[in-house]
């Protein structure tokens, strides 16, 4: 019943979708030179042969698959490989790390319409669906196709556990649509099959398979001679209303280092001119990294309102503070720091990486705050015992590194629907049709 609804709604709301996607155009949310891939218009050819279709929502979801991106263009070089993502900064990104004959579309609206267009036009060979972004329209339409979907690196927080169990034929239904289930951890795969899905797996986190973030050489070079042997820091993937909390944290930690630099590097760059601002106006001394800004001996606070440039700022600084932590939003990805010998500080919001933060936590790879006095009291506390620094360093690095393994079992279990491909269609094995459909 509610999925009947929603598909009515959807035909009805076209017209209002359409609006505001253009007003999202204004605020730089979308892309107006792609724009029609949004409604399901590619603005590339389908390539010969089979493709196999990856989606991922947004940045993290993106990157936590490159790895997996990588090895199917190596391993299955007679396939074709389409990524699409939802949001401008992923494309920015996907443009400069995917391979060059990976093709990058923005998914369309979950409008019924529109994605017939884009099914149609692509005629996916085999979808694997990132994580947990669940659009009834698409699922249902790729089911209904009989194209075999597989969803990989499944993570079900304890919010959307609880907000599905209110609707649960509707949230089985959609698992239905589901060849195959590739959890994150135990807890995800029980929390998954609880919700009624079948052929649930738990071969791992991908994010702890995905290669260390890469480095633009010259400038990490330049930045590194603009900053010396200041002491720094940074505040990676911070959201609203924690940099107030890291410059407060700045100005304890600068009364003992006077030469010290925080680097805020905003989860959101389009709000590097407002966070700029507001420091300013309380007396701090900002540059920003978008407007070609350098490095002064003066300079406090250096705004990185920049994409693809996360490798860089974990390469120059020796401790981290990972943002979307003291505020409730769950928490963005630790490995990454780890993976590039970052000490590690997050605040107590962590529900999003929940079984890594326990690793890190049980090994001593992560400090835990709960303030900005706390922050400052850990950056200070790791900034002068070089020991503890490395040690809580190794703890975590060792951890990363010791889950590489994962992309090999994501693989075999992705293989035999893989390998199927090279068969003709009309002979492949049909998607598998689970029980609640």
């Amino acid at each position: 019943m509610i999925l009947s609804v929603y598909r009515g709604l959807s035909y009805a709301a076209a017209p209002i979708l359409r609006r505001f996607l253009e007003r999202r155009i204004q605020r730089g949310k979308e892309d107006p030179n792609r724009f029609g891939e949004r409604f399901g218009r590619p603005s590339k050819k389908r390539p010969a042969g089979a493709v196999i279709w990856l989606h991922a929502a947004s940045v993290g979801e993106a990157i936590s698959i490159l790895s997996l991106i990588n090895r199917l263009d190596r391993d299955y070089p007679s396939h074709a490989v389409l990524v699409t993502t939802g949001t401008v900064t992923s494309a920015a990104i996907m443009a400069e790390r995917l391979p060059t004959q990976v093709i990058h579309q923005f998914i369309p609206v979950d409008q019924p319409v529109w994605i017939q267009q884009f099914l149609d036009h692509w005629k996916p060979d085999i979808a694997l669906w990132v994580e947990s972004e669940f659009w009834p329209n698409l699922l249902t339409a790729i089911k209904a196709r009989q194209i075999p979907l597989i969803l990989i690196n499944a993570r079900v927080s304890p919010d959307s556990f609880r907000g599905w169990q209110r609707v649960p034929r509707t949230i089985a239904h959609l698992l239905s649509c589901f060849s195959l289930c590739l959890a994150q951890s135990t807890q995800d795969a029980e929390k998954l099959a609880a919700l009624g899905a079948k052929n649930v797996h738990t071969p791992g986190n991908l994010k702890f398979a995905a290669d260390p973030l890469p480095v633009d050489d010259k400038a990490l070079s330049a930045l590194w001679n603009e900053i010396s042997t200041r002491p720094v820091w940074i505040a990676a993937s911070t959201h609203e209303g924690e940099e107030e909390a890291v410059a407060a944290a700045h100005r304890i930690v600068a009364d003992n280092h006077p030469d010290l630099l925080t680097i805020i590097i905003p989860r959101h760059p389009a709000r590097g001119p407002e966070i700029a601002g507001s420091l300013a106006n309380q007396g701090l001394t900002v540059a920003r990294r978008s407007e070609s800004a350098s490095l002064l001996p003066e300079t406090e606070i250096y705004i990185a309102d920049t994409v693809g440039e996360l490798g860089l700022f974990y390469r120059l600084a020796p401790i981290a503070f990972i943002g979307g932590t003291l505020v409730p939003h769950g928490g963005q990805n630790m490995l990454e720091a780890a993976k590039l010998e970052c000490a590690i500080i997050h605040g107590p919001s962590m529900t999003n990486f929940a079984a890594i933060t326990s690793e890190f936590s049980a090994a001593g790879g992560s400090t835990v705050i709960q303030s900005e006095t706390e922050l400052a009291d850990a950056v200070l506390s790791l900034l002068s015992d070089d020991t503890s620094r490395t040690d809580q360093i190794a703890a975590a690095h060792n951890i990363a590194e010791a889950k590489t393994g994962i992309l090999d079992a994501v693989l075999a279990q992705l293989g035999p629907y893989l390998i199927a491909l090279a068969t003709p269609a009309s002979s492949r094995p049909k998607a598998k049709q689970n029980a609640g459909a």
